[in-house]
Formats: structure tokens, C-alpha cells, sequence
């Protein structure tokens, strides 16, 4: 029976489709750290983590679970806690939480580590997970975000990214984002899907998707939580232990992709994340490219990810 003072379950057929661009793939739910999980997979051979940003979900990452499988991997892409088809639990967005959210869904598939990929949030939540749990991330790939410090510094001191990035900052009101979210059916989901891309628009039916997914009740709420504590957390004990915490060294192999156009994190904010790895460090600037350049060209995308992941000596 359910309970009726819970969200009604996601609509099947927009988180857990049978297949993407046409092959098959598998939705599990994973129990991890206090809630339960939603994943796609497909293929056999190492495990890749694929972590969605905003205002996104795993589909997100429809044609890199595709190449990746083709490639000899076990491709897995989560929903983030909140989103998609993973529980909507009241508390539980701070980005350390998050971040064992990550590692916790590693751990419950079997594999003793990932290469784990994050775009966005999630690649804010890959540069944690790196940091806090080690031994459970092989390598690490982030797309469209810098390192943590280096965001925090970035907002803070530069007003021209505190600029870009103005929709975290209008996310600290109380329900009003939610509202504007999922207001005409999510109608600004699918703006900033397009304000936020370089001259490769997102087609309509992928924004007609994210607009959908933003309207399952709580989904907007949840979504946006994780950037509330962002920015309320700057000047809080928690928050400055979190940043402090950071200041730790990732010590496995990364790569570094963003796109040469994306409006949202300046290419200025995100160079210079490779002054935190102490490994073997790849910068990637993809010309042409927005914010999101595994959906605006995804197979350049895929060819520069599987190409690294299977480069024995990834060079500093």
C-alpha cells in the first residue's frame, strides 16, 4: 500500500524507458546510504558511474551509455537523490551526503571502484567523492565544473561568475524557485536548457523531457536543495569544515572537459582544477560548446571519454 503522505512514483515511462537511441538497457534500484536509488545500465566490462547535473536527470547521458557499452563498459547512469526515479527523502542535500550517495551506489553494484563521471552538480559531487572515498573512484572525469575551492573562490571573488551563475543565488528564496520551475510545465527548464547551450540547441523532444521530469511532484524542491546549501553553508561551520575538508589532493587520474562558449561556469573558473590533483591531469576545452557538451556533441564528447579511459598512461 502506499503511503499517502509520500510523492506518487515517477511515471514509468519517462524515467525508466526500455531503451535509448534504440538499444536496451537495464533500470535497477539500488539501496545505499539511507534511500534508494535509480539507475539505467548497459554493457558488461569496468564499471563508469555517469552523475547528471541540473536541471537534468540520467537520461542525460542516453548516448554515453551507449558508446561507453559499445566501448566494453558497464555504463551506469544514477538519479541523483530527489530526482528522476530516486527517493525524495526530506533531508540529505549537502554535497558531502551527496557525494556517499555516489560511492554507497558503487558499493551496493559489486564493483570495488568506477571511473566516475559527473557533469555539472554531479561533477561538484565526482570532485568530492574523489576526496572523500578514494579507493572507490579509479578515475575521475568532470564536465562544466571546477573544482569545489575553485567555485567557491570564483563566486565569491569574481562578479562576472557570481553573474553567470545568478540562478544559484535566486534559488536561496523560499518556494519560489519550485514554483518557477515547474510553472507552464516546466516551461523554464526548457529556456534555460537552451540559454545555457552553445549554437547546437538541444532538440525538442530531449527539453520536452526535462521538462517533464522537473514536474514530478517534489523533483523541483529536491533539485534545487543541494544549491541552497551551497551558498547558505559559505560562512557556516559546516560548510567551512566541507571546504577545509577539500583542501585534500584527488590522487587519481582526471580529466577536465569543458566547453569554450558554456555561459553558466566560465572557462576562467574552471582552469586551474588541476592545482588540487596530485595525478595525472588532462584539460579538455571543447570549441563551439556550452554548458552541456555531452548532449551538444556528444559523440566528440564520447570519443575524448572513451579514449582516455582507455589510455593505460593518461599524461599530466
Amino acid at each position: 500500500m502506499t503511503d499517502p503522505a509520500l510523492p506518487p512514483p515517477p511515471p514509468a515511462s519517462l524515467v525508466r524507458p526500455d531503451a535509448v537511441l534504440g538499444v536496451p538497457v537495464t533500470h535497477r534500484e539500488v539501496a545505499a546510504n539511507g534511500a534508494r536509488f535509480h539507475i539505467a545500465e548497459a554493457g558488461d566490462g569496468p564499471l563508469v558511474m555517469l552523475v547528471h547535473g541540473f536541471p537534468q536527470f540520467w537520461w542525460t547521458w542516453r548516448h554515453q551509455l551507449v558508446a561507453l557499452a559499445d566501448a566494453g563498459f558497464r555504463a551506469v547512469a544514477m538519479d541523483l537523490r530527489g530526482v528522476g526515479g530516486s527517493d525524495r527523502t526530506p533531508r540529505g542535500y549537502d554535497p558531502a551526503n551527496l557525494a556517499l550517495d555516489i560511492t554507497g551506489v558503487i558499493r551496493s553494484l559489486g564493483e570495488p571502484d568506477a571511473a566516475l563521471v559527473g557533469h555539472d552538480l554531479g561533477g561538484y559531487l565526482a570532485w568530492t567523492a574523489a576526496v572523500m572515498r578514494p579507493k572507490l573512484v579509479r578515475r575521475l572525469v568532470v564536465a562544466s565544473m571546477p573544482h569545489p575551492r575553485r567555485w567557491r573562490s570564483a563566486m565569491l571573488a569574481d562578479v562576472r561568475q557570481s553573474a553567470a551563475s545568478s540562478h544559484i543565488w535566486g534559488f536561496q528564496r523560499p518556494w519560489i524557485p519550485e514554483r518557477q520551475l515547474t510553472a507552464d510545465d516546466g516551461e523554464l527548464v526548457g529556456r534555460l536548457m537552451r540559454d545555457w547551450s552553445g549554437p547546437r540547441l538541444p532538440e525538442d523532444d530531449a527539453v520536452e523531457t526535462y521538462r517533464r521530469a522537473m514536474c514530478i511532484p517534489s523533483t523541483a524542491h529536491c533539485a534545487v536543495e543541494p544549491y541552497r546549501w551551497l551558498v547558505r553553508s559559505l560562512a557556516r561551520p559546516d560548510g567551512v569544515q566541507f571546504y577545509r575538508r577539500m583542501k585534500r589532493p584527488v590522487r587519481v587520474p582526471t580529466l577536465h572537459l569543458h566547453g569554450s562558449l558554456d555561459p553558466v561556469m566560465r572557462t576562467r573558473s574552471a582552469a586551474g582544477s588541476g592545482e588540487y590533483v596530485e595525478a595525472p591531469y588532462r584539460w579538455r576545452l571543447f570549441d563551439g560548446l556550452g554548458h552541456f557538451p555531452h548532449e551538444e556533441d556528444p559523440v566528440a564528447f564520447s570519443t575524448e571519454l572513451i579514449s582516455w579511459l582507455k589510455d593505460a598512461e593518461p599524461d599530466r
